[in-house]
């Protein structure tokens, strides 16, 4: 199970990168969350918003590092690192980074997120 949340992780940062908003909400379930660090939690329409904001504000370079994944047949629950670049408020250049959660379900068509959160 390993492979495939990290296989999806990876085409995650593909999306979200590449400023592919569409498929970046493609990755996510009906009725999922996102709770950034700090932030206001977001669902439906508003994720993909969410993430193209970000995107507009000149953050890029993302990439997910899953370091563990487990629980059930129809639910799994994804912990390890994420990492980013972006504006820092000088102007300059950031690296940012921490925990990253996912809860992802079994759909039709493969896994989506559920709850996505970071800190």
């Amino acid at each position: 199970m390993n492979e495939v949340i990290t296989a999806n992780a990876t085409k995650w940062d593909d999306a979200f990168n590449s400023g592919d908003i569409k498929r970046l909400e493609g990755f996510y379930a009906p009725q999922a969350l996102v709770i950034p660090a700090g932030g206001t939690a977001v669902s439906g329409s508003e994720i993909g918003k969410f993430f193209a904001d970000l995107k507009s504000k000149g953050f890029s370079d993302h990439k997910i590092t899953v370091e563990k994944v487990l629980g059930e047949e129809e639910t799994q629950v994804a912990t390890g690192k994420w990492q980013l670049s972006g504006p820092s408020e000088d102007g300059a250049t950031k690296q940012y980074g921490g925990n990253w959660v996912n809860v992802l379900v079994r759909t039709g068509d493969g896994w989506r997120t559920l709850l996505h959160t970071w800190n």
